[in-house]
């Protein structure tokens, strides 16, 4: 009689399979329609990204610099008085004294500056090409934070809805054992389960709160108002993904990582022929005019003289300075190439360990539709009839329900896991 009473408030409990499947439902592995909020978040975060100015106030400063140094050095001027007597110092006793001025120009060695200006345009254009860097990174810390949001929702509204069922029959269990209806443990075990999913929700909460904050860095206080309702569609990764083989090279060749190694490969080039020209002599010109206040020996008024110099920085012995230049810019070429041939690997690498990762969870979250979810659902109808039947205990039935919504709540962290795969993939391929 016990049993029968209770059973009513406890059959409800067979009821949290179907109301999780249904939501569980309601975020599939690819929803069927993206919400223009994410797009517009990120969007808006892009826009507003304070490393984007930083990224290209570098570049300018770089490109500025580059022009700075590719111009000539500034002309000297050389002021100076000559063939003086010291026993008088007077300027018109002597012929050969004057008061001279100079100007000096030196020229740069070959093509140097303009290879100075070339190399700080590639500079500048790597800095650049860093700007679709961040945009990528910022697409992908918020689209791995919405994930996770509309995860922490769903497995929150699941979780509401078991407490919401205990606590139901805690109330009725504790009314029965007023008026000596209910065994105490049964009592005491409905509010341990309560207390229990008390303390599941605050959980949830708190890393709800944790990635709200995590997601201000981007968007502000807009990040305590976003409420995700469906995933990501991934039109362009599952259009690639069809169409793919195994090798991603091609794909990755475009990626802006790649992009930015390119550059630094080509500025590391440019800067082999800068150290080529250093073999190259250096010309400098020298301009000189005096004035002389003394006359000739026969009377007349000396002349002012002008002088003329070119000068020649000659590279001569170039084993311990030119040619170690031209050997560091050459190591510098192969280590670019290098870095470039590094990253494409891991990045290959880290696309098949996805791809995997991917295919496995697909078929993992298969396994808990078809049998899985099933079969917690009919031991949960099982239980109950062996409640009502009293041959099983409350605390089984309990134990029964417990296990059916976990399993809910695996399925759903399998399903959070792969978008996170996805986002994943998108990031690596530039299929956002």
């Amino acid at each position: 009689m016990y049993n029968n009473k209770i059973f009513r408030a406890i059959r409800m409990v067979s009821l949290i399979g179907f109301a999780a499947s249904s939501w569980a439902n309601s975020y599939p592995e690819h929803a069927h329609s993206e919400p223009a909020t994410l797009k517009r978040l990120i969007n808006w975060a892009v826009e507003h990204d304070v490393a984007q100015q930083q990224i290209q106030f570098q570049a300018d400063a770089i490109s500025e610099m580059g022009i700075a140094n590719s111009q000539l050095m500034d002309p000297k001027v050389k002021v100076g008085i000559g063939g003086l007597p010291v026993d008088s110092f007077a300027f018109d006793e002597d012929p050969m004294t004057n008061i001279s001025v100079g100007l000096m120009q030196q020229f740069g060695r070959g093509d140097s500056l303009s290879l100075l200006q070339k190399q700080s345009r590639q500079q500048a254009g790597s800095i650049r090409k860093q700007a679709d860097i961040r945009k990528l990174d910022v697409t992908k810390a918020i689209t791995t934070s919405w994930i996770e949001l509309a995860y922490l929702e769903q497995s929150q509204r699941l979780i509401k809805q078991n407490q919401d069922l205990f606590r139901e029959l805690t109330r009725y269990l504790s009314t029965n054992y007023g008026v000596g209806a209910s065994q105490v443990q049964d009592l005491i075990q409905a509010e341990l389960q309560v207390n229990k999913i008390d303390d599941q929700l605050q959980s949830n909460q708190q890393m709800q709160q944790q990635l709200r904050a995590q997601l201000s860095e981007w968007l502000g206080e807009q990040a305590w108002q976003i409420k995700p309702k469906a995933y990501p569609q991934w039109q362009a990764l599952q259009a690639y993904l069809a169409a793919s083989t195994q090798d991603h090279y091609q794909q990755l060749a475009s990626h802006p990582n790649i992009l930015v190694t390119d550059e630094l490969i080509k500025s590391s080039e440019t800067g082999v022929e800068i150290a080529n020209e250093s073999y190259q002599p250096q010309f400098g010109v020298e301009v000189m005019y005096a004035h002389r206040q003394a006359d000739r020996m026969d009377g007349s008024a000396a002349p002012d003289l002008v002088s003329a110099y070119v000068t020649v920085d000659l590279p001569l012995f170039t084993e311990k300075r030119q040619d170690r230049k031209l050997s560091a810019a050459q190591h510098q070429v192969g280590a670019a190439k290098t870095q470039r041939d590094l990253m494409l690997r891991q990045m290959h690498a880290q696309i098949s360990a996805a791809v995997i990762n991917r295919d496995n969870t697909l078929q993992r979250l298969d396994r808990y539709r078809s049998a899985l979810l099933k079969q917690a659902k009919e031991k949960t109808q099982a239980v109950e009839r062996g409640y009502q039947n009293n041959t099983s205990q409350l605390d089984e039935y309990i134990r029964a329900a417990s296990e059916e919504l976990a399993i809910e709540l695996e399925q759903a962290r399998l399903a959070a896991d792969l978008q996170q795969t996805n986002n994943t993939l998108a990031y690596l391929l530039n299929k956002y």
